[in-house]
Protein backbone atom coordinates (compact mmCIF):
# COMPACT_ATOMS: atom_id res chain seq x y z
CA UNK A 1 0.00 0.00 0.00
CA UNK A 2 1.16 3.52 -0.70
CA UNK A 3 2.90 5.09 2.32
CA UNK A 4 0.98 8.36 2.02
CA UNK A 5 -2.32 6.51 1.92
CA UNK A 6 -1.31 4.54 5.01
CA UNK A 7 -0.51 7.73 6.89
CA UNK A 8 -3.79 9.39 5.87
CA UNK A 9 -5.66 6.27 6.95
CA UNK A 10 -3.84 6.33 10.29
CA UNK A 11 -4.74 10.00 10.78
CA UNK A 12 -8.39 9.30 10.01
CA UNK A 13 -8.42 6.33 12.34
CA UNK A 14 -6.89 8.45 15.09
CA UNK A 15 -9.62 11.03 14.64
CA UNK A 16 -12.24 8.28 14.81
CA UNK A 17 -10.68 6.74 17.92
CA UNK A 18 -10.41 10.14 19.57
CA UNK A 19 -14.02 10.91 18.73
CA UNK A 20 -15.12 7.65 20.30
CA UNK A 21 -12.97 8.22 23.39
CA UNK A 22 -13.76 11.86 24.10
CA UNK A 23 -17.35 11.69 22.85
CA UNK A 24 -17.88 8.70 25.11
CA UNK A 25 -16.35 10.60 28.00
CA UNK A 26 -18.71 13.53 27.43
CA UNK A 27 -21.69 11.17 27.22
CA UNK A 28 -20.61 9.39 30.40
CA UNK A 29 -20.27 12.63 32.34
CA UNK A 30 -23.78 13.61 31.27
CA UNK A 31 -25.17 10.22 32.34
CA UNK A 32 -23.30 9.90 35.63
CA UNK A 33 -24.92 13.01 37.13
CA UNK A 34 -28.30 11.31 37.40
CA UNK A 35 -27.12 7.70 37.67
CA UNK A 36 -27.93 5.54 40.69
CA UNK A 37 -24.42 4.02 40.57
CA UNK A 38 -22.09 6.67 39.17
CA UNK A 39 -18.87 4.79 40.00
CA UNK A 40 -20.02 1.82 37.91
CA UNK A 41 -20.71 4.11 34.95
CA UNK A 42 -17.35 5.84 35.23
CA UNK A 43 -15.27 2.69 35.64
CA UNK A 44 -17.14 0.75 32.96
CA UNK A 45 -16.87 3.62 30.51
CA UNK A 46 -13.18 4.06 31.22
CA UNK A 47 -12.40 0.40 30.56
CA UNK A 48 -14.51 0.29 27.41
CA UNK A 49 -13.13 3.52 25.92
CA UNK A 50 -9.54 2.66 26.83
CA UNK A 51 -9.87 -0.84 25.40
CA UNK A 52 -11.21 0.45 22.11
CA UNK A 53 -8.43 3.05 21.80
CA UNK A 54 -5.63 0.67 22.78
CA UNK A 55 -6.93 -1.91 20.32
CA UNK A 56 -7.01 0.70 17.57
CA UNK A 57 -3.51 1.90 18.33
CA UNK A 58 -2.29 -1.70 18.43
CA UNK A 59 -3.53 -2.21 14.87
CA UNK A 60 -1.45 0.75 13.66
CA UNK A 61 1.60 -0.10 15.76
CA UNK A 62 2.35 -2.97 13.38
CA UNK A 63 3.01 -0.77 10.36
CA UNK A 64 5.55 1.81 11.44
CA UNK A 65 6.23 4.46 14.01
CA UNK A 66 5.05 7.09 11.53
CA UNK A 67 1.60 5.48 11.44
CA UNK A 68 1.43 5.47 15.23
CA UNK A 69 2.45 9.13 15.29
CA UNK A 70 -0.23 10.06 12.75
CA UNK A 71 -2.83 8.10 14.71
CA UNK A 72 -1.83 9.98 17.86
CA UNK A 73 -2.05 13.28 16.00
CA UNK A 74 -5.57 12.38 14.85
CA UNK A 75 -6.47 11.47 18.43
CA UNK A 76 -5.34 14.91 19.63
CA UNK A 77 -7.21 16.63 16.79
CA UNK A 78 -10.36 14.77 17.79
CA UNK A 79 -9.94 15.98 21.37
CA UNK A 80 -9.91 19.57 20.17
CA UNK A 81 -12.92 19.01 17.90
CA UNK A 82 -15.03 17.25 20.56
CA UNK A 83 -14.14 19.89 23.15
CA UNK A 84 -15.20 22.71 20.86
CA UNK A 85 -18.38 20.94 19.77
CA UNK A 86 -19.46 20.22 23.33
CA UNK A 87 -18.78 23.79 24.44
CA UNK A 88 -20.50 25.25 21.36
CA UNK A 89 -23.61 23.11 21.82
CA UNK A 90 -24.69 25.38 24.66
CA UNK A 91 -25.81 22.53 26.87
CA UNK A 92 -23.73 22.20 30.00
CA UNK A 93 -22.55 18.74 30.95
CA UNK A 94 -24.22 19.08 34.35
CA UNK A 95 -27.75 19.99 33.31
CA UNK A 96 -29.41 17.66 35.83
CA UNK A 97 -30.11 17.88 39.54
CA UNK A 98 -27.36 18.68 41.96
CA UNK A 99 -26.02 15.86 44.06
CA UNK A 100 -27.62 15.77 47.49
CA UNK A 101 -25.07 13.49 49.18
CA UNK A 102 -22.53 16.24 49.92
CA UNK A 103 -22.65 17.78 53.42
Amino acid sequence: MNETLTLVLALGSGILLGGIFFGGLWWTVKKVVLAARPALWLIGSMFLRTGIVLGGFFVFARDSWESVLMCLLGFIIARIIVTRLTLASGTPAFSGQEASHAP
